[in-house]
């Protein structure tokens, strides 16, 4: 495994301070050093991700007000982080190899604790979603037992990427029905709304596929059959492939479905501008993942993954409310200096 010096560091200084009888065990539930745990397990630097995949859901609604699209916003943007805390408690015994810097697998807080939060989060987002649309309530409660049963998927290498993908994919649905209700609007299915969650979902199958090449040691040591573990990373980078076409294709015809019909501005300008960066970022990305030989090069080729995930839905959000497009270039740039401070480079 190879660490960063800023996190070798850290890691070392958390082994001399438990040795030296610093530490006193995990930390309180809420205290500042759970807190500081939590957040480090909620990934920040990817909370962009599920907040993009609510604000394109958003994006794809009739105009809702601006208070409204700020909760929502801010609520799709959490999820990814309470989500992902809640998976981290499933799988300790591969994190353990593959991310020991991480508050969880050193024992800095407790998994009781995290699943309280995690829970209680996820719960008071599905409440704040089914207020603004009934129809929310069984797919966050879906979208919630898909997170906790998302472990035993990821040991087949034939469905994780697939099982992760309908989750994030299912958020913008979410979105989508909550701001109708905002709206006070009826769902009207389009081929942009389709062609999107399509975006989503295969995009997001990339992400988790390319992710898996950071850890194939330790998922191979603790049982997890990812494809790049079972196929090795030759057939793995060709099923990426396939899954970045799809995606690509799928923006295509969303923005495609978007412009039919409407005049251009320079929102529109904008979005374009987004979805080049997309669209570089997708090359990028698949032509570092063919030419990985080993784990610890991976992270190269998964931050452009993330980075055309977030440009496409992006573009995708600026063409349906070209005054948002403005914004959004703002919360990539925002995004791209969260991501430089992640604690270990290597894992994403």
């Amino acid at each position: 495994m190879y660490w960063s010096t800023r996190a070798m560091c850290r890691t070392a200084i958390g082994m001399i301070a438990r040795s030296s009888g610093t530490a006193v065990g995990p930390a309180r539930l809420l205290s500042r050093e759970f807190v500081r745990g939590y957040v480090i397990t909620m990934r920040p630097y990817l909370l962009f991700v599920s907040g993009i995949a609510g604000i394109v859901g958003l994006a794809l609604a009739p105009g809702i007000p601006a208070v409204d699209t700020l909760l929502l916003a801010a609520a799709f943007f959490l999820s990814y982080g309470f989500g992902q805390a809640l998976t981290d408690c499933f799988q300790v015994d591969t994190d353990s190899l593959s991310a020991p810097y991480r508050p969880l697998v050193r024992g800095d807080i407790r998994r009781r604790d995290v699943m309280i939060v995690s829970l209680v989060g996820l719960a008071a987002i599905g409440l704040t979603l089914a207020l603004y649309n009934a129809l929310n309530i069984p797919l966050a409660a879906v979208a919630v037992l898909g997170l906790a049963t998302y472990t035993t998927f990821k040991r087949r290498w034939w469905a994780g990427p697939f099982y992760n993908a309908w989750i994030v994919a299912l958020l913008t649905a979410i979105a989508y029905f909550a701001a109708l209700g905002a709206a006070g609007a009826g769902a009207e299915p389009s081929p942009a709304l389709l062609a999107t969650i399509l975006c989503v979902f295969f995009g997001y199958a990339n992400f988790v596929l390319a992710g898996y090449y950071k850890d194939i040691s330790a998922d191979r040591a603790t049982g997890y059959r990812t494809l790049p573990v079972v196929a090795g990373m030759k057939v793995s980078t060709i099923v990426s492939d396939i899954f970045a076409a799809a995606g690509l294709t799928a923006c295509v015809v969303a923005l495609l479905a978007s412009i039919t019909g409407r005049g251009l501005g320079a929102g529109h300008a904008v979005a374009a501008l987004l979805f080049l960066g997309g669209v570089g970022t997708a090359v990028t990305a698949q032509l570092r993942l063919h030419r990985v030989r080993d784990e610890g090069e991976a992270h190269r080729a998964i931050a452009p993954v993330v980075h055309t995930f977030i440009l496409q839905l992006a573009a995708i959000a600026g063409v349906q409310k070209p005054s948002w497009a403005p914004a959004l270039l703002l919360y990539y740039v925002a995004y791209r200096a969260v991501m430089r401070r992640r604690p270990m480079k290597e894992q994403i």
